[in-house]
């Protein structure tokens, strides 16, 4: 890489963001801006050189205080679309009668539990509910931590899996100064975009340097932790399989899986309604974040009966709004919605047309290099004159976008990845949509050449 596009690479958390000591050109927005800072602080952060101030949610679209109307292909929380009535309504009735904690008997819970563990692959599966996916990646940790003796943690380059302090130290995207501890080990994804690549046999490699390195700083390792579709890093989601042989020899070596389902899951890839089905893996410990209540702050954990067996008899979990009622009602009303709409299906099918579209542009524009995706996740490269990664560019089609309407955000471990992740009632339309609209950010914004 050219030491001209290192000076330009950025983190993921800032790739996107507005810079607090400049003015957006909006007076109310400034006053806004000024008030946010002032009260919200300095671990505050806002979308896009001009930030928006949204007022209103539908479907896929976001409207903003002036009644401008955005497309949004970037917010994967509400997995069904923006204020989904079936969820306002499940929310509203369920809160109007009661609102309360697991330690009283809810047939409920049992209900949903026993309908999310039926799509999982878990003998004697469990679910653990929580408010967060970064509680259920932080609890997963714990499990796989107690259960193996070990401390070690195997993670992608630019992974994200949550914000509490031990999470943290496993997400290498969220470290803006030095690098992760000595007990996570970190293995690189960019050769995969080399196709003639084994990528299987590459990625078990990986692994068996990562366990070896974990074992000679005496840490050993406890779990591989990896959200399947490799979201921040870019977006790798095929070979699908490829992991495989990988994940075989964790589990040999006595570590667990963790799939951390926040994004990958609840249908989006299209063909599997979980990330790790694609790729026929048998995760230990699964975790999901807030799609699962299209917003409403609900998460979990499913693991073996046993695991949390072992977390029980030392220490046992308690999460007071884990699981409350109005939690098991948002996520129940999403996972019949799932189902009614037939969304999988609909990120399948409008997925596909999709990448076809992108990659029909990256034929067209030299600035996008690949795509890659499965289903409504799809990341796009974005690269200078020499084919390097051009972390500059991506942000400038991000903020012309937005100045269009469409919100878009970035990803890869150079901050140059577009990543495209809609609501899963995402149609041709919108798509059809953001093709154009990037089309003429590639002409009119970048001055691009087509090929």
């Amino acid at each position: 890489m050219s030491a001209e596009t290192k000076r330009d690479t950025r983190s993921i958390l800032d790739q996107n963001a507005f810079n607090f000591a400049r003015s957006s050109g909006n007076d109310h927005l400034d006053s806004l801006i000024r008030q946010r800072r002032e009260l919200v602080g300095p671990t505050s952060m806002l979308f896009y050189d001009q930030p928006i101030e949204m007022v209103e949610g539908q479907g896929v679209w976001l409207f903003d205080a002036e009644g401008k109307r955005y497309l949004d292909v970037y917010n994967n929380v509400p997995v069904l679309g923006h204020c989904h009535p079936r969820v306002i309504d499940a929310v509203a009735q369920q809160m109007v009668r009661l609102n309360v904690h697991t330690r009283y008997l809810d047939e409920a819970l049992h209900r949903y539990a026993e309908q999310l563990l039926g799509t999982l692959p878990l003998d004697s599966g469990r679910l653990v509910m929580t408010c967060t996916g970064s509680e259920a990646n932080d609890l997963a940790l714990r499990l796989a931590r107690l259960h193996s003796g070990k401390q070690g943690v195997i993670v992608s380059a630019a992974a994200y899996h949550g914000n509490t302090a031990a999470v943290t130290e496993v997400s290498p995207s969220s470290m803006k100064q030095g690098q992760v501890p000595d007990f996570v080990v970190c293995i690189d994804l960019e050769p995969l975009n080399d196709e003639s690549l084994d990528a299987a046999a590459y990625l078990d490699t990986q692994v068996a340097n990562a366990i070896e390195l974990l074992d000679e700083r005496g840490f050993g390792c406890a779990a591989l932790l990896i959200d399947t579709i490799f979201s921040s890093d870019g977006v790798y989601a095929d070979p699908a399989g490829a992991l495989a042989p990988a994940v075989r020899r964790v589990q040999h070596a006595g570590g667990l899986l963790i799939a951390d389902e926040v994004q990958p899951g609840f249908g989006r890839t299209g063909s599997e309604f979980w990330g790790f089905a694609r790729h026929g893996l048998m995760p230990d410990i699964v975790t999901f974040g807030k799609p699962m209540g299209n917003g409403y702050p609900v998460a979990g954990l499913a693991a073996p009966e046993a695991l949390l067996a072992e977390l029980a008899a030392q220490t046992g979990y308690f999460n007071t709004f884990g699981g409350s009622s109005v939690a098991v009602a948002a996520a129940q009303a999403v996972l019949d919605t799932l189902v009614e709409e037939e969304l999988q299906a609909n990120a399948l099918s409008t997925g596909n047309e999709l990448l076809a579209g992108l990659s029909g542009l990256c034929d067209e524009f030299p600035q996008l290099a690949r795509v890659r995706g499965a289903g409504l996740f799809i990341g796009v490269d974005i690269v200078a004159a020499d084919n390097q990664p051009d972390p500059l560019a991506c942000s400038r089609i991000i903020n012309a976008l937005r100045h269009r309407g469409v919100l878009i955000g970035a990803a890869g471990l150079y901050g140059n990845v577009l990543k495209i992740r809609p609501p899963l009632c995402f149609k041709p339309e919108h798509g059809h949509l953001l093709l154009e609209q990037l089309r003429q950010v590639l002409i009119n914004d970048l001055g691009g050449v087509t090929s």
